[in-house]
């Protein structure tokens, strides 16, 4: 007779996390879930992220990264996309086979690999010292963002969310980009995208989520 099987996952979720970084979107993730989980701090200017016990964990060093029982995942967007799985009955995805569904995981990932490339781009130049910006060149990459706010403009004509009729974790990766480009004063004539930003920053699990 086999034995029953258990759930290794009985134990809160674990994060690894470090302010300013990618890691503020499962954070914030696991804050709109609502279950338990334990924030495992790295002060990355210490390089605790480095150490072998962490680079068990992630290979690179970096953050976010997530345990949950057996389960050991990095990558912010994959860890949002688990997490919004593993509760189905917190509806922060639409459910498998679903007409959201595709648009949910077109949008997630839309932000993650085609528009936060270009918005970090803006973002390391606007780091840079005057005269190190001389002489680069943005017109490429504002003429890139500008065609891909476009297309979120007219996405969210007449929507409140990206896919379907509620918050998911695709709104969540897609606000926490957007708020970068709101910061960097790109969104300036764009009040459709900022009532978007603003009205999903204002949500109580983004102020859990950066309130320490």
């Amino acid at each position: 007779m086999s034995e029953p099987q258990t759930d290794s996952r009985s134990a809160p979720i674990k994060l690894y996390f470090a302010p300013r970084t990618r890691a503020i979107r499962p954070r914030w993730l696991l804050e709109e879930l609502g279950v338990p989980y334990e924030l495992v701090r790295l002060d990355l200017s210490l390089h605790e992220n480095r150490t072998p016990a962490f680079l068990a964990v992630h290979p690179l060093g970096e953050v976010p990264a997530l345990v949950d029982g057996d389960v050991t995942l990095f990558e912010s967007s994959a860890i949002c996309l688990y997490l919004a799985d593993r509760f189905p009955e917190k509806h922060l995805a639409p459910p498998l086979g679903s007409t959201d569904r595709g648009l949910y995981l077109q949008w997630l990932l839309f932000a993650e690999v085609t528009l936060e490339p270009v918005l970090l781009e803006l973002y390391r130049h606007a780091q840079l010292a005057d005269e190190k910006k001389a002489g680069v060149d943005l017109a490429a990459a504002r003429a890139r963002l500008k065609e891909l706010l476009d297309i979120v403009d007219r996405w969210l004509d007449g929507r409140e969310f990206v896919a379907g009729g509620s918050f998911t974790a695709a709104d969540l990766v897609l606000a926490s980009l957007l708020h970068l480009g709101h910061t960097l004063k790109l969104l300036e004539d764009r009040p459709k995208l900022v009532e978007y930003v603003l009205r999903h920053a204002r949500r109580a699990a983004v102020r859990r989520a950066v309130s320490s």
